[in-house]
């Protein structure tokens, strides 16, 4: 009753009825009917993160700016502590080689949007973790310093990491300029997993859960090929459409540490010799 209450009041609508949805580990998520429409209610604990639903309302409108499909964002607000997103409802659909090709295309749309700099004017999450967005000049800097120096000093606070991984990530280190590509940044969906995406009756790729900053663009490819999912034929368009820098393939090990070390810290060690396996190869 109590969330009926305040979904009627929020959004002037008769709320006819209120079911569970999947939502992970951080939100609560629901599907919310009214007389009128369906929508997408995602709730969590303010006070555990903080400004996290408004930052994924600008993370949502700067994707759907490029021209991409993303949810519609229909209201954020705060309520007795806890914070709610509303989100327009998408219909699925199975997915056909027509998505693979549509997604190859809104991929390089996300990725021509640049910045001067490496990050972001806001910090923001990736799943449950705080995401320091804090510009850089250089991708190489901006990736040691904001993305894995970090997380490697969490993991070892945590006992996830010791001395010798330690040594071995700040060798790595010694050795990225050398190895990291020079573009300039792009904009990136920054959790680009094959659970991020849905699919419309008409084969359009929907981009949702999005943890956005100007990085390089090899972080959101690298990714797809972290848990599978996706067609691997998306990347032969991408790469007629946008090519990338040479032996971008090498590098993806590299620029998966950051998800890798992502989930060493929210899952535990079963991640950790995918983590030593590079970092002792470099």
């Amino acid at each position: 009753m109590f969330l009926k209450e305040i979904l009627q009041d929020r959004l002037s609508e008769k709320v006819k009825n209120i079911s569970p949805l999947s939502g992970g580990d951080i939100n609560d998520v629901y599907k919310i009917k009214t007389q009128k429409n369906t929508y997408v209610l995602k709730v969590n604990e303010e006070s555990d993160f903080p400004m996290m639903f408004v930052h994924e309302k600008q993370a949502l409108i700067s994707l759907g700016g490029t021209g991409v499909k993303t949810p519609q964002v229909i209201h954020t607000f705060e309520d007795s502590g806890k914070q709610f997103l509303v989100l327009e409802f998408i219909e699925e659909e199975n997915i056909n080689a027509d998505f693979w090709r549509n997604f190859a295309l809104d991929l390089t749309k996300i990725h021509s949007e640049s910045m001067s700099y490496f990050g972001l004017e806001y910090n923001n999450y990736i799943g449950s973790l705080r995401q320091d967005n804090s510009p850089e000049d250089s991708w190489e800097d901006f990736f040691i310093r904001k993305r894995i120096q970090p997380l490697t000093k969490q993991a070892y606070d945590l006992d996830l990491l010791n001395s010798d991984h330690i040594k071995r990530f700040e060798n790595l280190f010694s050795s990225l300029k050398d190895i990291l590509p020079k573009e300039k940044s792009s904009l990136l969906h920054g959790d680009l997993w094959y659970g991020n995406l849905m699919c419309t009756k008409d084969q359009t790729p929907v981009f949702i859960d999005p943890a956005i900053y100007y990085g390089n663009r090899e972080m959101d490819i690298a990714m797809t090929r972290m848990f599978g999912g996706f067609d691997n034929s998306f990347i032969h368009d991408y790469n007629d459409l946008l090519p990338m820098e040479n032996n971008w393939e090498e590098r993806i090990q590299i620029h998966n540490l950051y998800p890798n070390l992502v989930h060493l810290l929210l899952f535990g060690k079963s991640y950790l010799s995918g983590i030593e396996r590079v970092i002792r190869q470099f």
